[in-house]
């Protein structure tokens, strides 16, 4: 490439020899004379080393199909067009809002403007020439296109060689403007002319008796409602206009040299951002914190309830691809999404997705969702692509200005649509000081290398009809059955699993998550500021000596910064100060306590199997207790772990377990740090004497790590118990009327706090309620079902009693006890 201004040239591929074709792309007059004189002064000449002329085609489906498609020689083929850039601005080349006021965008000026650059600021165009090809190569990578033109159909080959062209000049822009700007174009185009696609397409019209035409038609208008069109002129301006609705609330924390390990795999292999999702702002700080780093722009799937006017058509042009929520039967718009999906990571375009179907409303990771997952496994299955990286992302918010509107859909309230009135009132609900967000990279994750650990058959075809393999020639249809299909599903669900361990692994633990940690375990309480600090000391104590990620927690132990802390939450209306005694008390405000926990559940787990372990402790001291009382030799160590693994399956579908051998050195590795003798003790005393060393501890976290989500089970389990042997017909009229009850038994002080009363917590319990087949068993006897609801019932009422016990041995909740 050679710069009109004297830039050094870039060579474009090996030196060539006979003849040679430029493409030319040329959108005024200006561009078409520009790219002829550097072509009369020996520009191309210069860059491929040969002194063969070179004839000018226009880079059009037309003029190619003509002029170049039918030679009979074997020509050199460059495509050349002319690179307009933006004035330097504090040392970047970026289109700003001034120039949008202007009227103008410095990548595309007018003719005039043109001239005017040409004349007085020669730096800012380049002729940009894209890799060459012979003919001939073009032939042999397009060979259906090239058949059918040898058969006298030309314009799929002409609209191959375009394609071809653009994207070899695509390439050589961003050598020169960086990966930030990597634009896909004419997407619809190469995806509709691929034979493969049509193919399906045609099978998908035989199998549901619509005409091939109609099948077609529906394809191309889901494909442009899904498309992202990119502009490189709304990227740089939506960061612009959003990065202060972001920087202006929180501090963004990164770690440099994950970003740095990243940056080196994506030269290899697509990347796939799978972050935590607990605001609507976090594709924006994502987005920032990889713009800044020269990331190319991720396609970032989203749901169509943002597509609202002007969010929607802004965000579509700066890469989001908003997919409808459900599709059903639609089996053309399935088919669409799958290709579109299949073709992006084909064409190493990274992708973001939230894999978790939604915010969060309680603060911790929800189960994931498999759909998107499964595409991606599909197209690693199918060799569409040699591998696909998963990166698991944490972002972590000290303080959250929309958590009011979340706590009030957890308890019932209904979610506000999204449209203009919502935006406007949430950028204003950002312009408040919120401290730190934390932004962590996991480990990334070969897709191919987990889904063939887990068990996916790779050489096996997929469930559905085929797309093509990488070779280009299409895949057998061949029915796999449901032994492969289970193994398929199994080894996708494996792969969100270990994406969401990714992600716990690095989320740290904030000052917020372990001020609301102490101050929701006092049950009403207020506590001075030195209460809190005694509270917190033994806690930090812990965190240290697992080494645990962590923010600037360590601040917590200095009584002044403390203060600040709670300060802080006071002013956004999470606790409560009280001035008028001899000292300050701090505690909950009254009707926060949803987004008191929303705050500490970012971090609960790191100190679930601690919780673990102290109730399977207890309910070693309860059994050995009883048996002793009935004569009977017992081995409490066998009994602690058998309830520590009924308490594993009963929040499975809360927390992300390893599997039983693992779980088990954890908690091992947990009775150490209690207890570094334990299992040395003797058979007869081991119960008791590790209860000594658990209350010795300084703290308990049983009752402020797990109550809320065992009460919420307690409730949906009594309301199944009160319906005997009725199935539930209307699981959404079930969870409203959990919320009912919940709040009655709240007030009668059956349930311990407020954030028990929870829509999410609720929902997950009547999943796990029908794991267990008490919700609509296929085949159950009404007085059988009634008894085992009942027995579910109060499993969970000895489980409850049993945390109680815990909290009373918190020193926090011993008058005058010592800390």
């Amino acid at each position: 490439m050679i710069d009109r201004g004297g830039a050094p040239a870039r060579s474009s591929g090996e030196p060539a020899t006979g003849s040679v074709v430029a493409l030319v792309e040329a959108a005024s007059r200006v561009e078409r004379e520009l790219i002829g004189t550097w072509l009369a002064d020996g520009g191309l000449a210069a860059e491929l080393g040969t002194d063969a002329p070179a004839t000018q085609i226009d880079l059009d489906a037309g003029a190619i199909a003509d002029r170049l498609t039918g030679r009979t020689d074997d020509p050199l083929v460059v495509p050349v067009r002319v690179l307009w850039l933006p004035p330097e601005r504090e040392g970047v080349r970026r289109t700003t809002f001034a120039d949008l006021v202007m009227m103008s965008n410095p990548r595309k000026p007018h003719r005039f403007a043109q001239r005017r650059l040409v004349r007085r600021e020669p730096d800012r165009h380049v002729v940009l020439t894209g890799r060459p090809a012979r003919l001939s190569e073009l032939r042999a990578n397009n060979p259906e296109a090239s058949a059918l033109h040898i058969a006298g159909t030309t314009e799929p080959f002409a609209r191959a060689i375009l394609r071809a062209g653009v994207v070899a000049l695509e390439r050589a822009e961003r050598s020169v403007i960086g990966d930030r700007y990597k634009v896909p174009r004419l997407v619809a185009e190469e995806i509709l002319d691929s034979p493969e696609f049509l193919r399906r397409l045609d099978l998908i019209a035989d199998r549901i008796g619509a005409s091939r035409h109609e099948v077609y038609r529906r394809a191309e208008k889901a494909l442009q409602e899904l498309v992202a069109a990119q502009s490189r002129l709304v990227s740089d301006l939506f960061t612009q206009a959003m990065r202060p609705v972001h920087a202006s609330t929180w501090n963004v924390d990164i770690e440099e040299s994950g970003l740095h390990a990243l940056r080196d795999l994506n030269r290899r292999y697509p990347l796939v951002f799978l972050p935590s999702h607990r605001s609507y702002v976090d594709a924006f700080v994502l987005g920032d914190v990889l713009a800044r780093n020269d990331f190319p722009p991720n396609h970032v799937i989203g749901g169509a309830n943002l597509r609202f006017w002007p969010m929607g058509p802004i965000a579509r042009r700066t890469g989001t691809v908003f997919i409808r929520r459900s599709f059903g039967d639609d089996e053309v718009y399935k088919a669409v999404v799958e290709e579109y999906f299949g073709y992006l990571l084909a064409k190493r375009f990274n992708l973001e997705w939230y894999f978790e179907g939604g915010r969060t409303r309680t603060g911790k990771l929800r189960p994931p969702r498999y759909g998107l997952l499964n595409y991606l496994a599909a197209a690693v299955r199918w060799n569409r692509i040699d591998d696909v990286m998963l990166v698991p992302v944490s972002i972590t918010y000290e303080r959250l200005n929309e958590l009011g509107a979340i706590a009030s859909e957890q308890s019932g309230g209904k979610k506000k649509p999204e449209g203009l009135g919502w935006m406007a009132r949430y950028v204003r609900s950002q312009q408040h000081s919120a401290g730190h967000v934390y932004v962590r990279f996991g480990a990334p994750l070969s897709a191919r290398e987990r889904l063939a650990a887990y068990g996916d058959p790779l050489t096996a075809p997929p469930l559905s009809i085929p797309l093509h393999r990488a070779d280009g020639t299409a895949a057998p249809v061949v029915d796999t059955g449901d032994e492969v299909g289970e193994l398929e599903r199994k080894a996708v669900q494996r792969l969100a699993f270990e994406v969401a361990v990714g992600i716990n692994e690095v989320t740290p633990i904030t000052v917020n998550a372990l001020a609301t940690l102490a101050l929701l375990g006092v049950h009403e309480r207020a506590l001075t500021l030195r209460e809190v600090c005694d509270l917190l000391a033994p806690v930090l104590d812990y965190i240290e000596r697992r080494d645990l990620p962590r923010g600037e927690v360590a601040a917590l132990r200095d009584e002044q910064s403390l203060a600040v802390v709670l300060e802080q939450l006071s002013l956004a209306k999470v606790v409560t100060v009280y001035r008028g005694g001899l000292e300050p008390v701090y505690s909950i405000e009254s009707g926060a306590h949803l987004e008191a926990a929303f705050y500490r559940n970012s971090a609960v787990h790191w100190f679930v199997n601690r919780a673990i372990v102290e109730l399977s402790i207890l309910a070693a001291v309860d059994k050995a207790t009883q048996d002793l009382d009935d004569g009977v030799d017992t081995d409490p160590l066998r009994t602690g772990w058998e309830e520590a693994h009924r308490l594993r399956d009963l929040l499975k579908f809360e927390f992300f377990f390893p599997e039983r051998s693992e779980f088990s050195e954890q908690l091992t590795a947990e009775m150490l740090l209690i207890d570094p003798g334990w299992n040395h003790r003797t058979r007869d005393t081991l119960s008791v004497e590790i209860l000594a060393q658990l209350t010795a501890s300084g703290f308990m976290m049983a009752h402020r790590v797990l109550r809320s989500f065992f009460d919420a089970q307690l409730v949906v389990a009594e309301r199944l118990a009160d319906r005997g042997g009725e199935t539930i017909a209307d699981r959404k009229q079930f969870i409203d009327e959990c919320v009912a009850v919940g709040k009655q038994m709240l007030l009668q002080q059956r349930l311990h706090s407020p954030e028990s009363v929870s829509t999410e917590l609720f929902t997950s319990a009547l999943k796990l309620a029908a794991n267990y087949d008490l919700v609509d068993p296929a085949e159950a006897e009404t007085a059988e079902l009634a008894m085992r609801r009942g027995e579910f019932a109060e499993r969970l009422r000895v489980i409850g009693a049993r945390i109680s016990r815990a909290a009373a041995l918190d020193p926090s909740n011993i008058p005058g006890a010592e800390r």
